[in-house]
């Protein structure tokens, strides 16, 4: 068995179409595969899944910890629980308004004002910073969509907006409502010390987080021993995904992740 658990399609900022992604992970040889787009389950309706594929319900939240951007994945979610759909409706408001305010952000650098671009790169999607390089990227403002991020739009630039999210804990409770497993989504992305990474998950597993990432695409041994560790040191079931986004990032591509250590309790143990 080939799991993913962590991928998205241009129902969010993903490049490919849910259907174009299912026909990807069935060539990549994934069996089991959870959707994970951001902030939304838009992918999920009549959705036919090749033979062979195993669908597994799922989304990436938007939160913030101690005023630190933290997205935190539902696994095995009912996509129709009220109170999980309610949850979608202000993060889409929230993802509104923080486009609005990165437009502004920018604009107070000297940059145009990108924001109707920015939508229309979404295509009806929900709008994020990726969208926000695109366009900065068509108006030959920068190079490429990795300098955007380099210069106005990565984490602690300027348009990296986080004051919109709610706390993590309401987001759990979302997760759980849902009848889903909340999993800290790829730990090493935030760059915290191991004592802030720790402080992190103490408070994550007393809102209710039962999961994290060890694997998160192809990443070095060493990582994913350590994170193999604190899976077991804060009582956590281990998951695993690529996030991938777009064909061409060999580091992310669908099905990738090397097989969990022997010492994790995989998060699919749950099922």
């Amino acid at each position: 068995m080939k799991f993913d658990l962590h991928c998205h399609t241009n129902v969010s900022d993903g490049q490919l179409s849910p259907a174009q992604l299912l026909e990807r992970a069935a060539a990549q040889g994934v069996t089991h595969l959870a959707i994970t787009d951001h902030d939304t389950v838009n992918a999920y309706p009549d959705l036919d899944c090749p033979v062979g594929i195993t669908l597994i319900p799922g989304i990436e939240l938007s939160t913030q910890w101690r005023n630190r951007g933290v997205h935190i994945v539902g696994l095995n979610i009912d996509v129709d629980n009220p109170v999980l759909q309610t949850g979608i409706l202000q993060q889409q408001a929230a993802r509104a308004q923080r486009a609005r305010k990165i437009a502004a952000r920018l604009v107070k650098q000297g940059l145009p004002d990108v924001h109707d671009e920015a939508l229309a790169a979404a295509g009806g999607s929900n709008v994020g910073r990726p969208h926000f390089a695109q366009a900065l990227v068509a108006q030959a403002l920068v190079p490429d969509i990795s300098a955007a991020f380099k210069k106005y739009l990565g984490d602690g630039k300027v348009g990296d907006v986080r004051d919109v999210w709610p706390d993590h804990d309401v987001v759990i409770e979302w997760i759980r409502a849902a009848g889903g497993i909340a999993v800290l989504a790829h730990p090493e992305h935030y760059k915290f010390t191991r004592t802030k990474l720790c402080e992190l998950l103490r408070d994550f597993v007393a809102a209710g987080g039962t999961g994290i990432e060890v694997i998160s695409g192809k990443q070095e041994e060493k990582i994913t021993r350590k994170l193999a560790t604190l899976a077991d040191d804060f009582g956590l079931l281990a998951s695993v995904g690529s996030d991938f986004h777009r064909p061409g990032t060999s580091w992310s591509e669908l099905g990738c992740c090397a097989p969990l250590p022997a010492q994790c309790q995989p998060v699919w143990s749950q099922w």
